[in-house]
């Protein structure tokens, strides 16, 4: 080992060729802002699509969601709206209803979601709630066969 075997180490013009960028990919983040009129409407918009690798932003008001298409992270997202308009901005918490097998449990029906959805059931606290208990289930089941019962020798 001789000194010139060191000068490559002392002279690398690489341009820091260990630290390799992470690409991001293209993905539909979904994100719930309450936007009441016009003007809040075009203050999320306008947030939204300055910001860099933004593709498509939609904004559905009566629904009070903002759907963003680009090369973005769901985090910056909520971020840029909570930062850019002073309001209070979350991923989109969501599902249509019949994507929940109990969607009338506690924690995952919500009054305040649009119509046709409820809250996901991904949540461990909330899907925790949302499984029925065997006394619930045996219950139930026989509910229905003494209805079932009625039905047929009433």
């Amino acid at each position: 080992m001789g000194v010139l075997d060191h000068l490559p180490d002392f002279f690398d013009c690489s341009g820091g060729g260990s630290k390799h960028k992470k690409r991001k990919s293209l993905q539909t983040v979904e994100v719930k802002v309450r936007i009441d009129c016009e003007g809040c409407e075009r203050k999320v918009k306008r947030a939204l699509e300055g910001m860099k690798g933004v593709k498509q932003v939609v904004v559905e008001r009566k629904a009070n969601k903002v759907t963003v298409v680009g090369y973005v992270e769901p985090s910056k997202v909520v971020a840029r709206v909570a930062h850019r308009t002073g309001k209070k901005a979350e991923l989109w918490p969501y599902v249509p209803y019949d994507m929940v097998a109990h969607p009338y449990a506690p924690g995952v029906y919500d009054k305040k979601a649009p119509a046709g959805y409820v809250r996901n059931a991904e949540d461990p606290q909330v899907s925790q709630l949302a499984r029925a208990s065997s006394f619930e289930v045996r219950y139930t089941s026989l509910f229905l066969c003494f209805f079932f019962f009625n039905m047929v020798f009433g």
